[in-house]
């Protein structure tokens, strides 16, 4: 049934509030890395919510984001989240889907504003970092500065198992 694009890699985040930069340098370092596969893009998209949804637009198979994400644990935790698409609408939403934001790049009101401009996304991943700190201020905190190679190999497993598993669909649809 998958019939979209591939995989869009995005870096989320304002790097002008410290931790919450993190999803910007992660998409930063995948990008300086070794290449991924064909089919898959990756942006830094910082806080421009509106070019994401835009960017989304372009019907992706899987959206995997990338974003310092409150969830209560250490800072310098990494988490996966695969939050329900369906019930991100609203700010309880947001909150019922397990992001938390703690930004101006807020992911609900991206996809709100992609679902009204007729769009949507049938698989999304959320690879977040527990911050540490999120005020005003440049650069990442000591654990969250330590998780970022972490994440890099987080995003890259999940690029290959998402690959494999559309692969697999397409193989079904096929047969």
């Amino acid at each position: 049934m998958s019939t979209g694009n591939g995989i869009l890699v995005a870096g989320i985040g304002n790097i002008f509030h410290s931790d919450d930069g993190f999803g910007s340098e992660v998409a930063r370092l995948l990008l300086a890395g070794p290449p991924v596969a064909d089919g898959v893009k990756i942006v830094d998209f910082g806080i421009r919510g509106v070019h994401l949804a835009y960017e989304l637009l372009d019907g992706y198979d899987v959206a995997i984001l990338i974003d310092a994400t409150a969830q209560g644990d250490e800072p310098g935790t990494i988490y996966v989240i695969e939050p329900d698409v369906d019930a991100i609408e609203t700010e309880n939403g947001l909150a019922e889907a397990g992001i938390v934001d703690a930004h101006g790049m807020d992911p609900a009101s991206v996809l709100a504003l992609l679902r009204s401009l007729g769009g949507g996304i049938e698989r999304l991943l959320v690879v977040g970092c527990e911050p540490a700190d999120v005020e005003d201020g440049m650069g990442l905190s000591e654990p969250v500065a330590g998780a970022i190679e972490e994440a890099c190999r987080v995003v890259r497993d999940l690029i290959d198992q998402e690959i494999s598993r559309l692969q697999e669909t397409r193989k079904e649809t096929l047969a």
